[in-house]
C-alpha cells in the first residue's frame, strides 16, 4: 500500500485545523485519532474527521457499551504509547479496539498522524479497516 509524508510545525492545541491549513489539505480529510475509554476504563480508539466531533452517546450505543468519555492526557498516552498531539492508531503500546467514523471510508485520501507530533501519513482509508481492523460506526455530531 502506498502512503506520502507530510511534516508541518507543531503547534500545541493547534489540532487538526493548524495542520490542515499548514499543509493545505481540507480539515474533513484530515484524521484525528482519539483515545477513549468506556465506563470501565477499557481503552479504545475512535478516528474522527478533524472538522467534526464525536458523540460519546452514540459512540457508546455503536459498540455496545454503557459510555464513553476521552481519556485524560496521561492516561491516553499510557494506552497508545504516544504523545498527546502525535497519537496514530497504528503500532500502540497495547491492543486497543478501533472504530472509524463510517463516512471517513467514502473519502478517497486521508492524512493521520503517523506517531509523532507534527508528521502526518497520507493513505487511503482501507487501509484503516483492512489492515488496521477498524470497526466502521456512526458517531460524528
Amino acid at each position: 500500500m502506498s502512503y506520502t509524508e507530510h511534516a508541518y510545525d507543531y503547534v500545541d492545541h493547534g489540532g487538526t485545523a493548524e495542520s490542515s491549513r499548514q499543509l493545505g489539505w481540507p480539515e474533513h480529510q484530515v484524521i484525528k485519532t482519539l483515545v477513549m475509554e468506556d465506563e470501565r476504563g477499557a481503552p479504545l480508539i475512535i478516528l474522527m474527521h478533524g472538522d467534526r466531533q464525536v458523540s460519546t452517546k452514540n459512540l457508546a450505543r455503536a459498540i455496545g457499551v454503557k459510555s464513553v468519555q476521552p481519556c485524560k492526557p496521561e492516561v491516553a498516552q499510557r494506552h497508545s504509547g504516544y504523545l498527546v498531539g502525535g497519537t496514530s492508531p497504528f503500532g500502540t503500546r497495547k491492543a486497543v479496539p478501533v472504530y472509524v467514523e463510517a463516512s471517513v471510508l467514502a473519502l478517497d485520501r486521508i492524512l493521520i498522524n503517523g506517531g509523532r507530533r507534527g508528521f502526518l501519513v497520507g493513505i487511503a482509508p482501507e487501509v484503516l479497516t483492512g489492515p488496521l481492523g477498524a470497526h466502521p460506526v456512526q458517531c460524528a455530531l
